[in-house]
């Protein structure tokens, strides 16, 4: 049974005003602002459908206000959900933030499973809520809007391909396992490959070592045998598949019967995934291509991309290009995580489109880096009613243009865009946005969205605050 509001056990007075000196200044303003009903429905309704019986029917469940305040919580502090019940388990100021109250805090992983629940679609709502609750309260006008993207890693080990070729011997040896756990020995009996794939990567990563022409040589020996193995369950995989399809590998139980399904179904997807894993591993080993179609980084997070920014730091990163935009007051009022990494140069025009949505009005000064230009970007800006649009252009041979970008105005407008590195250092180091810790492309975008909105959150607190102070 879901509930939209708690009532929980009330500490006592005397308590709660030892602690009350101990809230931060932004928590305050925080607290008042999830208070807001809109909120409070977009995570309800996400509880509520999950069965079509949640209101009504069952155990009482955590409450939405709950869930949201300790999502937020959670990616304000940038914990895990077991940190996360710890804390507000023995923390009053935490317990009263999130209205759990003397109450039990909800276990880590039911939290887990409702945050879940919310999706990514949810969450985009909340965001643009909480930037609604910004333009009510003055704090983002949209008069002014700058853009940077940057990237999210997945949370995967260093790919190369002998390790891909062990996880996926690792992975299809293990379900085989339990399929003949809960089937018996009817059918193709297992054979387990996996201690010798795992001398075999473990011989590549030192013959790697050795540039010489022997040490090459005798890399791609191992690699054969890594092929030639990994290939051979692939195809035990296969079977495996084929003999609980047909019925040979089956069990009287109904559960029983149903997980065998879904190992069916994971190994069919795994087999697919070790086919390209096979296929790149040769073309590069064997042919010295290194740009194979459909490449993947992780049999676990496959759509992965190799993202290459130039950064001496660090030169390529595994994972997705996300887009931030804020407005004044340093608040984010848009971010998309991007399927296949698209161009800098074509962002500029969509996020002045999504800022007329947010604010109902064009900003009076649009300010990107470099990267973002482009002589048709810049036109559809100022059709679009932008005034001042300070995106340089490095490699102009215009006089006249870079007269333009030696102007007050320009200047001032570059100075106000480098805050986007800023906020985007924040997002990683303060919200985790360095590394996606859920799982999937969903789980990106929850990732992304719960670290923004935990960003707004604090800044629309501080800026609340800070309006009290100076009255």
């Amino acid at each position: 049974m879901i509930k939209a509001r708690h009532h929980p056990p009330e500490f006592s007075e005397d308590l709660l005003r030892q602690v009350d000196g101990l809230w931060e200044g932004w928590m305050r303003k925080a607290d008042q602002v999830l208070e807001d009903e809109q909120l409070v429905e977009l995570v309800y309704e996400a509880l509520a459908g999950r069965h079509p019986q949640s209101r009504t029917r069952g155990r009482p469940g955590t409450p939405a206000e709950v869930v949201l305040r300790m999502l937020a919580l959670k990616h304000t502090r940038n914990w895990s959900f077991r940190v996360l019940e710890w804390e507000v388990g023995t923390n009053l100021v935490y317990r009263q933030f999130t209205r759990v109250g003397g109450g039990k805090a909800p276990d880590a992983k039911a939290l887990g499973r409702q945050a879940q629940a919310l999706g990514p679609e949810v969450i985009g709502k909340i965001h643009r809520r909480l930037v609604g609750i910004a333009r009510e309260n003055k704090i983002a006008t949209g008069r002014k809007l700058r853009v940077d993207t940057t990237v999210v890693e997945t949370n995967i080990h260093h790919p190369t391909d002998s390790s891909l070729l062990g996880d996926s011997v690792r992975v299809l040896t293990r379900v085989m396992k339990k399929i003949t756990a809960v089937a018996g020995e009817a059918g193709t009996k297992l054979r387990d490959r996996s201690r010798s794939v795992k001398l075999r990567v473990v011989e590549i990563a030192r013959a790697s070592r050795s540039k010489s022409e022997q040490g090459q040589q005798r890399m791609k020996d191992l690699y054969g045998k890594l092929l030639e193995a990994s290939g051979r369950v692939a195809a035990q995989a296969r079977q495996f598949a084929k003999e609980i399809a047909d019925g040979v590998k089956r069990s009287a139980d109904f559960q029983k019967q149903m997980a065998l399904e879904a190992m069916q179904k994971e190994l069919e997807t795994m087999v697919e995934r070790v086919k390209q894993v096979r296929r790149q591993a040769r073309e590069r080993v064997f042919g010295g291509n290194t740009h194979v179609e459909g490449k993947l980084l992780s049999m676990f997070e496959p759509t992965t991309e190799i993202i290459r920014r130039g950064k001496a730091s660090k030169p390529t990163e595994f994972g997705k290009m996300i887009k931030v935009q804020e407005a004044e007051g340093q608040i984010i009022t848009h971010y998309e995580v991007y399927d296949k990494r698209p161009a800098d140069s074509d962002l500029l025009a969509p996020a002045i489109e999504i800022h007329q949505q947010r604010f109902g009005r064009a900003p009076d000064l649009v300010a990107a880096d470099a990267a973002f230009y482009s002589a048709r970007g810049e036109k559809v800006a100022h059709e679009l009613g932008v005034k001042h649009v300070a995106v340089p252009n490095r490699s102009t041979h215009s006089a006249e243009r870079r007269k333009l970008q030696k102007k007050r105005w320009f200047k001032k407008g570059q100075q106000w865009r480098t805050g986007c590195e800023g906020r985007i250092s924040v997002l990683k180091r303060r919200h985790g946005l360095n590394r996606c810790r859920y799982k999937g492309d969903r789980g990106m975008k929850r990732w992304v969205g719960l670290g923004v909105i935990a960003d707004n959150l604090i800044n629309i607190g501080r800026a609340l605050a800070a309006k009290i102070d100076t009255t």
